[in-house]
């Protein structure tokens, strides 16, 4: 019998490569930039790990600017924000 395969994301912030359950999704749609928790929404990807450096961080490395390959907005980076800290 096989061992399946876990799934390896890295965080978009401090470059550590984790499980891809144990980390954050943040996805771009048409719509815009949200925080996925159930990490199934249509859209691409980028994840974040919980630490709170990276959380404070991301606006200041602009990670989402480097991950989305766009410009985003700052109040993308606090709304954001706001949705992870719940």
């Amino acid at each position: 019998m096989t061992k399946k395969k876990i799934p390896q994301r890295t965080c978009i912030v401090c470059g550590e490569i984790r499980d891809k359950r144990e980390l954050l999704r943040i996805v771009k749609t048409p719509e815009g930039i949200h925080y996925d928790p159930t990490g199934r929404m249509n859209g691409r990807g980028a994840y974040l790990c919980g630490r709170p450096e990276c959380f404070r961080d991301m606006k200041k490395k602009r990670a989402l600017d480097r991950a989305f390959s766009m410009r985003a907005e700052d109040a993308v980076y606090e709304e954001l924000l706001k949705e992870l800290s719940e």
